[in-house]
């Protein structure tokens, strides 16, 4: 069947489509995300592609989720609704309660760059982002690239999607409620402000640092994605959320 080049991310290089499935380069990582993609499909979770195994080129193949990623901003429009920001959170919810007794298999090996404070608690996406949510043409909602997950804390997972799906930048191109959106994802997530507004800071932290140390080292697509401009706008994003938190919390409160 004929392949047809997937693009739209910041890794898309040998990412095709093949009929109803998408073929991407497997890593090191794959068999385990691939166990964690199949437990989700027996528990019912339909936010995720399934798992298909490798193709005779050594790709791993995942079903193709039909729709359009929720970003930039005119795909962002129906998740900007407070409706659409708590089926996302819900999603989310479904998804860790889905993940909850996974048991990786004895020799998982795992994407190493995931941010960590404390002991895991659950396996995390760590990119639950707009850009990487499928917009189902009947309104289903599919997270995809699953790459980086790894063991990890409920609340990392929750700091970075609460960053993204806000969104929390400066200038956006229309108003956004930040501390009303921020509190109906602390009260879907069943969470306190502090603990969300700290986490938030964190993970906004930890994100820049860690592609501060990897676009240094020449690891790609960070050493790229840095010259083009992500660094200098993850560096205002996060001084953003910096010198905003406190305002936020008390707000919250």
């Amino acid at each position: 069947m004929r392949e047809v080049p997937l693009s739209g991310g910041n890794v898309t290089a040998g990412v095709v489509r093949v009929g109803d499935t998408v073929r991407r380069p497997a890593g090191p990582w794959t068999p385990a995300v691939h166990a964690l993609l199949e437990h989700l499909e027996r528990k019912g979770f339909s936010g995720a592609p399934r798992a298909l195994g490798l193709d005779a080129q050594d790709r791993e193949i995942l079903s193709f989720a039909e729709g359009a990623a929720a970003w930039p901003w005119d795909a962002f429009r129906p998740l900007a609704t407070d409706a659409g920001l708590l089926r996302v959170a819900e999603l989310i919810n479904g998804y860790h309660a889905a993940a909850a007794d996974f048991e990786p298999p004895a020799d998982a090996a795992w994407s190493p760059i995931a941010p960590r404070r404390e002991a895991a608690d659950t396996l995390c996406h760590n990119d639950l982002a707009p850009w990487n949510l499928i917009l189902g043409p009947a309104g289903e909602l599919t997270f995809i690239d699953w790459d980086l997950a790894a063991p990890g804390e409920r609340i990392s997972d929750l700091a970075y999607a609460a960053r993204a799906f806000t969104p929390l930048i400066p200038d956006p191109p229309y108003d956004v409620p930040i501390v009303h959106r921020l509190g109906l994802l602390r009260d879907a997530w069943r969470l306190t402000a502090p603990k969300l507004i700290k986490a938030i800071v964190w993970r906004a932290r930890a994100d820049l640092q860690g592609m501060r140390e990897r676009a240094a080292a020449g690891v790609e697509p960070w050493a790229t994605m840095w010259v083009a401009g992500h660094g200098a706008a993850n560096t205002t994003i996060t001084r953003f959320i910096e010198d905003s938190a406190p305002n936020w919390l008390a707000e919250l409160r």
